[in-house]
């Protein structure tokens, strides 16, 4: 079993210039700043650029990125499945920004999405007081709203995964549209 190193922000920031960066993030949330040289490939198009990610890992050492650390890790399993090494950074992106770090933001970027876990706040709560409106204003049933919503999460925590972040991230603004996944892995081969 490969075990993921995790890099502290101090260790990546003095290897930065070694390190193929790989933002795991939506396209939305890359656009909001990511590290200064970050491939943005998102964890649900990962599995296409196996190839491209293994002659990269080839050539130096990987560094998966994402907003807090947790895709990141799912990158580093996903690729290791696949013969691929790569560590990820303790506390991603947040932490990069906290400490200092440089963010790179897009020319073309005029507003920034919501990180993924944001979005998901956003929906549940949403959700959840719905679910409770709509009970006290039509019908107690529609309380099952809210406890679904409870119990995704509770399960969501218990097993770290999101299946609302799953599907959040398949909206158009939070999708990777094949042309400028086709750029990156471009980009990619050439560094």
């Amino acid at each position: 079993m490969t075990t993921t190193t995790t890099l502290t922000v101090d260790l990546a920031r003095e290897r930065l210039h070694t390190l193929t960066v790989v933002d795991v993030r939506t396209p939305g949330e890359y656009a909001g700043g990511h590290l200064p040289t970050a491939h943005n490939i998102p964890l649900d198009v990962l599995d296409r650029a196996l190839p491209d990610l293994r002659e990269a890992a080839e050539r130096g050492e990987l560094l998966m990125v994402c907003a807090s650390g947790a895709r990141s890790l799912n990158a580093c399993a996903l690729l290791a499945r696949g013969g691929v090494t790569a560590a990820t950074l303790d506390g991603g992106t947040a932490a990069w920004a906290a400490a200092g770090g440089e963010l790179r933001r897009p020319a073309a970027a005029t507003r920034s999405a919501w990180a993924m876990d944001r979005q998901v706040r956003f929906t549940a709560g949403s959700l959840v007081l719905l679910g409770l409106l709509l009970a006290l204003l039509i019908h107690p049933a529609f309380q099952l709203l809210s406890a679904g919503i409870a119990a995704g999460l509770v399960f969501s925590a218990l097993t770290n995964t999101c299946a609302m972040a799953a599907l959040l991230g398949k909206l158009p603004h939070n999708r990777t549209r094949r042309a400028d996944l086709d750029t990156t892995l471009a980009a990619l081969r050439r560094s």
